[in-house]
């Protein structure tokens, strides 16, 4: 697609990092949203101080990630794209201390750039809002090098597909209103006690319930299938790489706000019901659906049925929700990455450096696959 070939490396930083990084950024994520998910808010916002404890923050990483930059230095990237703020930090800080020679492309992958994100020394922004790029503007970052692309996701939710063949394809009942129910990759949340809390629904609907590598909970969901009313059909599905059709099966998104499976989601048209979002950049983003017309936002478990009874019984009410995706979503944001980036090799000759540092510059960046 664009002219020879490259060679690509898929890498995890986390995978080259210690086990203790490992740990906090995973499984420490994981238990303080099952288990103390208002401190994780306030975590998220005191942390939300753009340029403030970088030299903490860049030492201890510094201390965890010995593998990450060796890698790097021994791979000599001409490009490197960030989806997460820990390898964009470490590159921009072997950019300063001009240990690499490299392009750092950083991808913000919620709706909103946490301080975390931010980065002294960068080539290109990568952002999902208007919003969001006037916002790192005001912090610094040139705002002429922050491209509106989206999170990106596979470019196969970008092709439109029957939603009734999908639902024939699944063994879903064509006529009944279809919700997606997520918990995410690993399976996380009160997806029993909300599919519970759906037995009251006063229509019937089918519910296609994702349980991700969590095999236990798909177990327990296909017992909740089996006694569940006649109005309620519940479909278990475990980890599954064919989203996109189930998606494009869907009415409704019922879960949580994660920037990937919400800009997947807008990609195919669905409205969202939105049930006690993470606090922290799961609660931002879902800020942004609401203030689009795009989701509903159930904080109470008991209210759960009732909303989504007003909402269903209102059709042009949700066709105008599937149609204000529009506002939010890119389906190409992948592609739109790519070429952003191609076309930027033959016009910006430098590192950008964000107020505060003053570093080296290069040229004839991306020169190797231009």
């Amino acid at each position: 697609m664009f002219g020879e070939s490259v060679e690509i490396k898929n890498v995890d930083a986390l995978h080259y990092s210690s086990s203790m990084l490992r740990e906090l950024y995973s499984k420490g994520y994981i238990h303080m949203v099952n288990k103390m998910p208002d401190a994780l808010g306030i975590l998220y916002d005191r942390m939300d101080t753009p340029w403030e404890g970088e030299k903490r923050r860049l030492a201890f990483h510094r201390m965890n990630t010995k593998p990450l930059v060796d890698l790097i230095l021994d791979y000599k990237p001409d490009l490197c794209i960030s989806t997460h703020f820990l390898g964009s930090e470490m590159i921009s800080w072997l950019i300063c201390k001009k240990r690499i020679e490299t392009v750092n492309a950083i991808v913000v992958t919620d709706f909103d750039a946490h301080a975390m994100w931010f980065c002294r020394h960068y080539d290109r922004y990568f952002v999902a809002l208007e919003q969001t790029r006037f916002v790192l503007g005001k912090h610094g970052i040139d705002p002429n090098l922050v491209t509106v692309s989206g999170i990106p996701i596979d470019p196969v939710f970008a092709q439109n597909k029957d939603k009734q063949e999908m639902r024939q394809k699944y063994g879903l009942d064509p006529g009944l209103p279809t919700i997606l129910l997520s918990a995410g990759g690993f399976g996380v949340g009160p997806m029993e006690q909300i599919t519970a809390e759906l037995s009251s629904l006063t229509r019937s609907v089918q519910v296609v319930a994702l349980c991700g590598k969590n095999s236990s909970l798909k177990e327990r969901m296909q017992g909740l299938a089996d006694s569940a009313p006649q109005s309620l059909h519940i479909v278990p599905v475990g980890y599954t790489d064919k989203m996109d059709e189930y998606m494009s099966a869907a009415d409704i998104l019922l879960g949580k706000t994660g920037g990937l499976t919400t800009s997947e989601a807008l990609a195919k048209g669905l409205a969202f019901v939105i049930f006690n979002p993470i606090p922290g950049q799961e609660e931002r983003n879902s800020d942004h659906l609401l203030e689009n017309g795009i989701g509903i936002r159930c904080n109470d478990l008991p209210a759960l049925s009732y909303k989504l009874d007003t909402l269903l019984v209102q059709p042009e009410r949700l066709a105008a929700m599937q149609a204000n995706t529009s506002r939010l979503a890119h389906p190409n944001s992948a592609t739109t990455i790519i070429e952003t980036l191609m076309a930027s090799s033959e016009q910006h000759s430098g590192t950008l450096y964000a107020p505060g540092h003053k570093c080296y510059s290069r040229s004839n960046w991306l020169r190797k696959i231009a």
